[in-house]
Order: C-alpha cells, then sequence, then structure tokens
C-alpha cells in the first residue's frame, strides 16, 4: 500500500511539475480567446465559407495555441492569430479539396446574392464558391495565404508584404501568377460545365 501511493506522489509531482510547461496559463489563454475569438471565426468563415467549418477552425487555432509549450505572439497577438486562421482554414478547405477548381475576384465579385436567386442558381452559386475555395487551397502555402489576404480579407499589397515580412514586387508577381492559374481553371471549369 505504501509503495502504492509513493508511486501515486511521484505521478502526481511530474505531471503538476510538467503542466506549465506544456501549455501556456490557463488565464492567458482565455484572455486571447474572449480577446481575438471573432477575428479568428470572422477569417474563417470568409475562407471556408461555413460556419460550422469555421468553428472548428477556432477549436483547431486556440487548441494548438494550448497544446504550444512557448508562443511568441510578439509584436500583434491579432496578426499570429490572424495568420493561423487563414492556415488553419486553408489545411481544411484542401483536406476536404479533390474536385476541380476555380477562382478570382471578378468571380467572387460578380456572384450575385443568394437572396435574389432560384433555388437552381443558388445551388450553382454554392458550387462555385467551394470550387473557388478549392482552387486557392490548392495554391502553393504563401501564395494561398496571399490570395486570401488580398481577396478574402482585402489587404493591400503593401499590407500583405509588411504582414509575411517580403517585398511589394514578390507580392505582386505571386498575386498575379495565382489570378492566371485561377482564371485558367475558372476557364476550364465553365467550358466543361456549359457543355454539359
Amino acid at each position: 500500500m505504501c509503495g502504492d501511493r509513493l508511486k501515486e506522489e511521484t505521478v502526481q509531482a511530474a505531471v503538476t511539475h510538467l503542466k506549465p510547461k506544456i501549455s501556456p496559463p490557463l488565464g492567458e489563454l482565455e484572455r486571447l480567446f474572449r480577446e481575438h475569438n471573432d477575428l479568428v471565426f470572422r477569417t474563417a468563415y470568409r475562407v471556408t465559407g461555413s460556419a460550422e467549418d469555421a468553428e472548428d477552425v477556432l477549436q483547431t487555432v486556440f487548441l494548438r495555441l494550448a497544446k504550444r509549450a512557448e508562443v511568441n505572439l510578439a509584436p500583434s497577438p491579432a496578426s499570429y492569430l490572424h495568420r493561423a486562421a487563414i492556415n488553419a482554414s486553408l489545411d481544411l478547405v484542401r483536406s476536404r479539396s479533390t474536385a476541380k477548381s476555380i477562382a478570382l475576384e471578378e468571380v467572387i465579385d460578380d456572384l450575385p446574392e443568394s437572396s435574389s436567386l432560384n433555388p437552381e442558381m443558388e445551388h450553382e452559386d454554392g458550387e462555385l464558391r467551394k470550387l473557388i475555395q478549392q482552387a486557392v487551397a490548392r495554391l502553393g502555402a504563401t501564395a494561398a495565404e496571399m490570395f486570401v489576404l488580398r481577396y478574402f480579407e482585402g489587404y493591400s499589397n503593401s499590407e500583405i508584404a509588411e504582414l509575411l515580412d517580403t517585398s511589394q514586387m514578390v507580392v505582386g508577381v505571386t498575386l498575379h501568377r495565382s489570378r492566371a492559374r485561377l482564371r485558367k481553371e475558372i476557364g476550364n471549369y465553365l467550358e466543361k460545365h456549359h457543355e454539359a
């Protein structure tokens, strides 16, 4: 009996000793969640187009944060969490992506509001939005992040360059190539869709 109690006390001491190293202080994590959960959710919703997926991303971002021993959120926790939400959203879309895709700011802007569509057009609109999300998710990690920041979040090229610690020229070239790739995919999809 005494040996079992000694083992249990040793395990408890080890767990207590390790806890602070396993995750950030709970109070700090709770504060970050209260202050930034809306930002993470909105960002995820813009990328995924689904409230359920946005909730999954929100949970993923904060669970990852809780599991990390040390996370440097300086200089801006909001910027860190915003990028984490974009990346987790793209990961989610990529994991579900198997179909052909499309995307482009012109297509996004030209999509009519769902409330004014008949059921058939609403279905096509939803299908097109899903294909756009999948196409963006198939871009390389940096290109996808830049595309989301520019066309889903509304950042300027200079703001993106600052956020990603790169030059405006790199941002401009990357976005140009991404748009060209997505235009081609959209064209292929629309041709096949209208032939059917």
